[in-house]
C-alpha cells in the first residue's frame, strides 16, 4: 500500500475549529476519515512553523489520497501538500532499473 506524508496548514477558520475541539478530537476524525478509505494513520504530529500537522499515512491509491485531499481543499479549513513516501528496499529495485536516459550533452 503506498505511504504518503501529507503537511497540513490551517486556514483561520480551521485554526478555530483546532482550538474549540483540541488535537485529540481532530486526530481520531483524520484518523477515521482514512480508515474509511481503506487506509491507516502511521503517524500525526501537530507542529509549529509553516505547517501545522504532518500525517503519515497508509492508502490503498492515488485516487484516494486525492479524493481525500479535494474533500478537506473544499472545506476552507485547511491547505494539504503530500508526497509520496519509499522505502530503501523500493529505492533500491528502482536504482535497479534501466530507464534509457541520457543527459543533455552526453
Amino acid at each position: 500500500m503506498p505511504k504518503y506524508l501529507s503537511r497540513v496548514s490551517y486556514t483561520a477558520e480551521g485554526a478555530k475549529g483546532l482550538l474549540k475541539e483540541g488535537g485529540s478530537s481532530r486526530a481520531a476524525a483524520i484518523s477515521r476519515l482514512i480508515e474509511s478509505r481503506g487506509g491507516k494513520v502511521e503517524a500525526f504530529y501537530f507542529a509549529t512553523g509553516e505547517d501545522d500537522l504532518h500525517v503519515i499515512t497508509d492508502l490503498p491509491s492515488n485516487v484516494d489520497l486525492a479524493a481525500l485531499h479535494f474533500a478537506l481543499a473544499a472545506s476552507g479549513a485547511l491547505r494539504m501538500k503530500s508526497v509520496e513516501l519509499f522505502t530503501p528496499e523500493e529505492i533500491d529495485a528502482a536504482t535497479k532499473q534501466d530507464v534509457g536516459y541520457r543527459a543533455p550533452g552526453a
